[in-house]
């Protein structure tokens, strides 16, 4: 077996992963790539069964990806995964400081990229600011920086990087929806093309026992170097 994956939890039922950037969750429409990654199929030769996604975080996301470890099992929690029973918090770097410490975005989005526009809420936390003495635009001599947590409050297609791009606190590493310039700032100054967006935590009730589960994932080790690098500061709770 070449691969395998770093199962952070799991239980009688269900197991979650704490995916790397450039892993599919299972194969799609737009990723036909024979030597592709894909944690479904990596796992089910890990453990040698089937295992079945009940969410999917993109290709460049690291972080918390939960499988059932049956059809009966996904199909139980299925109903609650885009609900707020399963609360999903995320990291990111963002351009600039937000205008408030908390507050939530509320801009309507399609539920994928295109179509009918929906309710579409994003909660965020500011977790750290910092200003560094270089340039990254031709406007200001210095460049702004903030981590936030991050909760979509609903389920829409890159809903997090399209609220931050809305609000134009775009995703460090984000090549659809971000900053070309400071995309284009951070591979030169800091040798970086990765995209700093961590599903960070994961939270719900069993369905069969009641118990409330709770998961973390460790950040990446290019997430964890970038703040040091920005001396923005994570105090994990």
């Amino acid at each position: 077996m070449e691969e395998s994956i770093d199962i952070i939890f799991e239980n009688e039922n269900y197991l979650a992963i704490n995916k790397p950037v450039g892993m599919l969750v299972h194969r799609t429409n737009i990723a036909f790539e024979e030597h592709a990654l894909i944690a479904e199929r990596i796992l089910k030769q890990q453990l040698g069964f089937k295992v079945f996604p009940l969410h999917r975080i993109d290709r460049p996301t690291s972080g918390i990806v939960l499988f059932g470890k049956s059809s009966d099992a996904a199909s139980a929690l299925q109903p609650q995964i885009t609900t707020e029973k399963v609360k999903k918090l995320y990291l990111c770097i963002v351009r600039g400081h937000m205008p408030t410490a908390h507050g939530i975005l509320d801009f309507p989005l399609s539920k994928k990229l295109e179509g009918e526009l929906r309710e579409a809420r994003t909660e965020f936390w500011t977790l750290s600011e910092t200003e560094i003495p270089f340039s990254s635009s031709d406007r200001y001599l210095t460049s702004r920086y903030s981590l936030l947590k991050v909760y979509p409050h609903t389920g829409r297609m890159h809903q997090i990087r399209r609220h931050m791009a809305k609000a134009r606190h775009y995703v460090i590493g984000d090549t659809t929806h971000g900053d070309n310039k400071q995309n284009n700032f951070f591979r030169d100054r800091f040798g970086s093309t990765q995209m700093y967006l961590h599903a960070w935590k994961l939270a719900f009730e069993e369905p069969n026992t009641g118990q409330q589960i709770d998961i973390t994932a460790d950040l990446p080790t290019h997430f964890t170097d970038m703040l040091q690098k920005l001396s923005l500061e994570f105090k994990p709770l």
